[in-house]
């Protein structure tokens, strides 16, 4: 009883209104699918991965600009690097200096590192809207199986209902004596094969739902349904070729366009690899200075004016005063004092060094390393080329296979419709033939049966045409949606 009483309720009642869940349009689950999508972020990051790459290549045409400096403590005898004087004392040193290189000439590999890198980013931007379309079409796609779904389980439901509702009238002529009690059995039995039939088909709804749910990164836990689009079938005509339709998706499709760029970014690959083997020139500039402890105290220079200053005595070695009457006497220029201190600051000042100088590289011969490199260059190169073809091949293939899929839907939909008018006048016909008992349950169950089965060829047709003839639309660069 509990379980007739639940098939009830389902019959009574359309899914998504028992636990009234949130309603998603198709535009809704897209956005929600291109937000979440890890592929999809994936794909951003690969895009500032090779901006980050453009923007090095631009910078490797601006000169290199490097400063250092040390500082270190002496102790016992070293070389004073302001006078090159030895002396045996502790002493404080300071060092720096700024270097900076200007790339004249390197085999243009800057440049076409540079244009490789331009092509990489746009290449990049491509894959992204690939990303994109595929979340896009595979939402699609579980969107229009959930739709699909809930349309067979109301036919289902209303198989279901008629059935039990017969069922009733049966119970009804039995009583009276009108029937034998065998058609109240065959009628018990057939409202259980629909019973059952709408238990698969509620399996099937809630399958896709869950489908859907995982392609959005929703919890299996979160009610949600969907917002069936109003789908037409007004124009079941083609009215291009497969070969029409892949030659417009080759300029609009992303994945075309970025293959050809990654030719165009190996080929510049290749240039850069190339220009290894040409010479290399440089123009370098340099500035140091230093400091050191040993040099700190007064600063003395000569004076222009001369002074007699006692020299010594002839057979002595003692130094005589200049009063003494047996000193001798000799002319020396005046020491005049500039500076009580030479400190940090001027002896920076005056160690100061610059130089400038032209470097040239002429390669000869490095262990066959740029030999390996170019050939390693050329054989992606080829395969970039490899990738290009095999990315047309399976557009190709993708879009006759939704083509004859379409066009075979198309047929099915008319043979369909043509099948459910004729199955809907042949079971009201039976219907009351079968209560006049002008035929027996078997002839009845046949015809509503039947009738129940074209209605779902009918639905399925309706689905797979419209949704095929969309993807038709979208590799030719219009926009996806009912």
């Amino acid at each position: 009883m509990m379980k007739r009483f639940a098939l009830f309720l389902l019959m009574g009642f359309p899914l998504a209104a028992m636990a009234q869940p949130r309603k998603l349009t198709l535009k809704e689950c897209v956005d929600i699918a291109l937000e979440r999508n890890l592929n999809v972020q994936r794909s951003k990051n690969n895009v500032d991965i090779f901006e980050a790459s453009l923007l090095q290549a631009k910078a490797a045409f601006l000169p290199t600009v490097n400063a250092g400096g040390s500082y270190g403590q002496n102790f016992g005898r070293a070389l004073n690097p302001v006078t090159n004087q030895f002396l045996n004392r502790n002493n404080n040193t300071l060092n720096i200096q700024g270097i900076g290189t200007l790339n004249v000439f390197n085999g243009l590999r800057v440049q076409n590192t540079f244009k490789q890198s331009q092509r990489d980013v746009v290449a990049a931007d491509k894959d992204l809207a690939k990303a994109k379309n595929d979340v896009t079409l595979n939402v699609i796609t579980l969107f229009v199986n959930v739709v699909l779904n809930n349309e067979l389980f109301e036919n289902a439901r209303f198989q279901l209902n008629s059935s039990q509702a017969q069922l009733d009238r049966i119970k009804k002529q039995v009583a009276a004596g009108a029937l034998p009690l065998a058609n109240e059995l065959n009628q018990e039995a057939q409202v259980a094969s629909n019973e059952v039939n709408l238990i698969n088909q509620e399996n099937a709804y809630t399958l896709s739902l869950l489908q859907l749910k995982q392609a959005l990164l929703i919890p299996a836990a979160e009610e949600i349904a969907v917002q069936a689009p109003e789908v037409t079938v007004d124009d079941l005509v083609l009215d291009q070729k497969a070969e029409d339709i892949y030659r417009i998706a080759l300029e609009n499709m992303p994945e075309v366009r970025s293959a050809q760029l990654k030719v165009e970014s190996s080929e510049f690959a290749l240039r850069a690899t190339r220009g290894s083997y040409m010479p290399r020139l440089t123009l370098n500039a340099s500035a140091q200075s230093n400091y050191a402890s040993a040099s700190d105290g007064p600063i003395r220079r000569s004076g222009e004016n001369t002074i007699l200053v006692p020299f010594g005595q002839v057979g002595s070695g003692a130094v005589l005063q200049p009063t003494d009457p047996n000193a001798v006497f000799a002319w020396q220029r005046e020491s005049i004092l500039v500076s009580d201190s030479y400190g940090i600051r001027p002896q920076l000042e005056d160690n100061l060094f610059k130089a400038v100088s032209v470097n040239l590289n002429i390669p000869i011969f490095n262990g066959l390393q740029t030999r390996a490199s170019v050939q390693r260059a050329v054989i992606q190169k080829e395969n970039a080329e490899i990738a290009v073809l095999e990315t047309e091949n399976t557009l190709r293939q993708t879009i006759e296979t939704a083509y004859n899929d379409a066009l075979a839907s198309s047929k099915t939909y008319n043979s369909s419709l043509k099948q459910v008018r004729a199955q809907e006048e042949a079971y009201r016909v039976n219907k009351q033939r079968y209560e006049l008992g002008a035929i027996n349950f078997v002839e009845y169950n046949v015809s509503e049966n039947s009738l129940f089965q074209a209605k779902s060829d009918l639905a399925r047709a309706k689905y797979n045409f419209v949704f095929r003839k969309k993807v038709l639309d979208f590799y030719q660069g219009k926009e996806l949606g009912f």
